[in-house]
């Protein structure tokens, strides 16, 4: 396989940095938060980012000078030191980086042995002790997505771990940056580079439970697909019945379930075209259009669920599956109030005693919040949502600390 020369990065220095932090991130250090802000850093710190490169190892000692935490610095992030490891003192090395592999892949060996699901999630961050460090598997293609520059010292030795895997073939491996990494200095690698193998022409096909999707691995959202949602995929497939609605439909991955169900209709919103005809392509790969009768809307979620009520339209399932709305803590109050909004007009959707599902990815909304804003929403008009059930994370996005969980989905059925 052809591979992108790696050499050209810098190695991470011997000399580790020895950091103090404040009592509290102490406390949340040794409970298994696996970040370090630096305004927690009492003491240590380089004064100027030249005396430390990001990549290099920090080692967190207690005030009796014992050593409690290491991890990756990250003079480019307010989150100043991802921690990979607490507890005794430990060698990041590549034995250490091959056994944090080898426990990802262990806790997905169900999916990864089975053959009718071949694209999934293979390290989740910080939730499986890599924080920052995303990989997605896509069939036989790997995309790695970075969220700190810090792993760009370390990208080689990730690099020969993953390329070391056997329980599945690997022929190709991209890499996809994210915005805050590419802003800074990348060494010369790009976002949708690929590192190893032959680049795609094309859209890379997997499967998930059976059915064939296509992914831009090169210019998607995130990776190309979300993994997150398959179990609440083929919970709509299972009860997918009459016309469906699939709002924030990305690249169609309820679309193609709900189809795949029996739907006799599908109706896919999002405002981005280039999702919408990744999302046509996913109905046509799987032979859907000879049987479903399928279209999309390219324009706002909100207009378009406002525009239905007022002609009328009803659907026997509404999907609503929004990106997150709270990016950081002072959006709370605006994203519950859209998720208000949204409840309000995807119930005027759904006929009496269809399925709506309205679904979550922000980790700053807790489940009570979320839920308490459907129900209490739901009752200020008038409608009773019989709740069939409440949905979080899937198998390969494991949570490892407090603020790893994120996704959180509703299934209710509507009666007036």
């Amino acid at each position: 396989m052809t591979a992108v020369d790696l050499s050209h990065l810098s190695a991470p220095s011997e000399k580790r940095l020895a950091l103090r932090v404040t009592k509290d991130a102490l406390r949340h250090v040794k409970a298994g938060h696996p970040w370090i802000y630096g305004d927690s850093i009492t003491k240590g710190a380089p004064e100027s980012e030249h005396e430390a490169a990001s990549g290099d190892l920090a080692v967190i000692f207690d005030d009796d000078r014992k050593f409690r935490a290491i991890g990756l610095w990250d003079p480019d992030s307010p989150i100043r030191v991802k921690v990979l490891h607490q507890g005794k003192p430990r060698n990041i090395d590549r034995t250490f980086f091959a056994e944090r592999v080898a426990a990802a892949l262990d806790h997905r060996l169900p999916l990864i042995g089975d053959d009718s699901t071949t694209g999934h999630r293979l390290i989740n961050g910080e939730n499986d002790l890599l924080p920052g460090f995303i990989v997605d598997r896509y069939n036989a293609t790997l995309v790695i997505k970075l969220y700190s520059t810090a792993w760009f010292a370390h990208l080689q030795t990730m690099l020969d771990v993953l390329l070391g895997i056997d329980l599945f073939a690997v022929d190709r491996v991209v890499l996809r940056l994210s915005r805050n990494v590419a802003d800074h200095h990348t060494y010369g690698l790009r976002d949708g580079q690929t590192l190893v193998g032959e680049a795609p022409d094309d859209d890379v096909v997997f499967a998930e439970n059976g059915l064939l999707f296509g992914a831009d691995v090169i210019r998607g959202q995130k990776t190309g697909h979300f993994f997150d949602q398959r179990d609440n995929r083929l919970a709509v497939q299972h009860e997918a019945t009459g016309d469906v609605l699939d709002v924030f439909s990305s690249t169609g991955g309820f679309s193609v379930y709900a189809a795949a169900g029996g739907a006799n209709s599908v109706m896919s919103v999002d405002n981005n075209q280039p999702s919408l005809d990744a999302a046509r392509r996913n109905i046509e790969r799987n032979g859907l259009d000879e049987l479903t009768k399928y279209s999309s809307i390219c324009d706002d979620a909100f207009e378009v669920m406002a525009d239905f009520a007022r002609d009328g339209r009803r659907f026997d399932v509404v999907v609503i599956d929004p990106p997150s709305f709270a990016q950081k803590q002072a959006d709370i109050d605006s994203a519950l109030h859209a998720y208000r909004r949204l409840t309000q007009r995807g119930l005027a959707l759904v006929t009496d005693g269809g399925l709506f599902v309205q679904a979550s990815c922000s980790s700053r909304i807790s489940n009570d919040e979320f839920f308490g804003a459907i129900h209490d929403t739901a009752h200020q008009a008038r409608v009773s949502l019989v709740q069939q059930r409440r949905t979080g994370h899937a198998l390969d996005h494991p949570i490892g600390f407090a603020h790893g969980g994120y996704l959180k989905a509703l299934f209710a059925r509507v009666q007036r």
